[in-house]
C-alpha cells in the first residue's frame, strides 16, 4: 500500500498527483489507490511521467478492457490513439484538412464514445509533443454541477434520455466532414441522463455534444433542455483548464465529466496520445441503458444552418 501525494486542481474536483511514476506501478501496488482518488476526484493529473506506449496500455489494462472501434471499420484500430496535427513528412496539416477537423471538433464539450454501443469509462491521455506557444484541455464535472443545479432543472433532467450519435456532434465543426462513414459506423446509442458512480452513488448528469435527441421530447424542446443542460454545467466556476507541458498525463472519468479542447497555433505541431477504457457492469453501466423500444432511433443531418460556426476560440467562444 502507498500513501498518495496530492494537491487539488479545482475547489471541488481534480488532483494532481505527486512523486508517482505510473510506470511503477501494477494491479496491487499503486493501482489500488490511484483508482480509489479516481472515484472520488475525477480527473487525475500526473506530471513528468516516463511512459512508453506498452506501459499506456498496460496502466490502463487495470481499469479494464480497452476499446476498440475496429469492428465496423476496413482498417485495425491502433492499440494507442494519436492525436496531432503533424504529417508524415513532418509538417502540419491544414485547418481544414480532415486530421485538424477531427481535432477541431474535440473542441466541443463531450464525454468520449457516447455514440458506441458501449461507451468509455475512462481516457488516460499523454503529451508528447506540446506547441510552444501552449495548449489546453478543459474540463468540467457533471457532478459538482449536477449537485448544484437548481432543483426545478434538475427535476427536467432526472429520467430522461439522451440520444446520441459520432455524426452529430461533428457537423458542429464542418458538415462535409460529418458526412465521413468513420462517423456512421454506430446507430444512435441511447442512455439514461444520470449515471450513478456504483462506489460512492454520487449521481453525475450524462451528457454530451454527441446528444442529438431527448427521448419523449419534441425536437426543439429536447435540444433546448440539452443546451440548457450544457450551458449550466459548462459555467466558469466549474471549469478546470489544463495547460500541457510535455510528459504530463491526465486521467479522467467519464461518466462524471465533460472536457474539451483548446485552439492553439495550428502552425505549431501537437501531439497527444490516448487509451479509452470502455465502462463495464462493475462500473455502472447496465443502470443507464435503455432497454425497450423506445430507446430505437435513427439520425440524420440537421438542415444545414449557415450561422453555425466551428468550434474555436481564437474566433470568440467555443460552444
Amino acid at each position: 500500500m502507498i500513501t498518495l501525494t496530492t494537491t487539488p486542481l479545482h475547489l471541488h474536483y481534480g488532483v494532481k498527483i505527486h512523486d508517482l511514476q505510473l510506470a511503477d506501478i501494477d494491479l496491487h501496488n499503486g493501482y489500488p489507490e490511484v483508482r480509489s482518488k479516481f472515484e472520488e476526484e475525477s480527473v487525475l493529473y500526473f506530471p513528468d511521467q516516463q511512459i512508453d506506449d506498452t506501459t499506456h496500455l498496460r496502466v490502463c489494462s487495470f481499469f479494464g478492457p480497452r476499446e476498440d472501434r475496429s469492428a465496423s471499420n476496413s482498417s485495425p484500430d491502433p492499440l494507442v490513439s494519436t492525436l496531432s496535427n503533424v504529417n508524415d513528412d513532418g509538417g502540419v496539416y491544414g485547418t481544414n484538412e480532415s486530421q485538424v477537423l477531427s481535432l477541431r471538433s474535440n473542441m466541443h464539450w463531450h464525454t468520449d464514445s457516447t455514440f458506441m454501443p458501449i461507451p468509455a469509462l475512462t481516457n488516460m491521455l499523454i503529451a508528447r509533443v506540446v506547441p510552444a506557444s501552449g495548449t489546453a484541455t478543459q474540463f468540467v464535472s457533471t457532478r459538482i454541477a449536477w449537485r448544484e443545479m437548481p432543483d426545478a432543472l434538475k427535476a427536467r433532467a432526472r429520467g430522461c434520455a439522451f440520444r446520441h450519435h459520432y455524426a452529430h456532434s461533428r457537423q458542429k465543426t464542418d458538415r462535409e466532414f460529418a458526412q465521413s462513414k468513420t462517423f456512421w459506423q454506430w446507430e444512435a446509442q441511447t442512455w439514461k441522463s444520470i449515471w450513478t458512480n456504483p462506489v460512492n452513488q454520487q449521481e453525475a448528469l450524462y451528457i454530451a455534444s454527441h446528444v442529438f435527441d431527448v427521448v419523449g421530447m419534441e425536437q426543439h424542446s429536447g435540444h433546448a433542455l440539452v443546451e440548457e443542460l450544457l450551458d449550466w454545467c459548462t459555467q466558469d466556476r466549474f471549469i478546470y483548464e489544463h495547460q500541457w507541458q510535455p510528459g504530463d498525463v491526465l486521467l479522467w472519468d467519464e461518466r462524471a465529466t465533460l472536457h474539451r479542447g483548446i485552439p492553439w497555433n495550428y502552425d505549431e505541431p501537437r501531439t497527444l496520445t490516448s487509451v479509452c477504457v470502455s465502462a463495464t457492469t462493475a462500473d455502472g453501466l447496465d443502470e443507464i441503458r435503455v432497454h425497450d423500444a423506445v430507446s430505437d432511433a435513427t439520425y440524420s443531418l440537421p438542415p444545414f444552418d449557415s450561422s453555425t460556426k466551428p468550434a474555436d476560440r481564437r474566433s470568440g467562444s467555443v460552444s
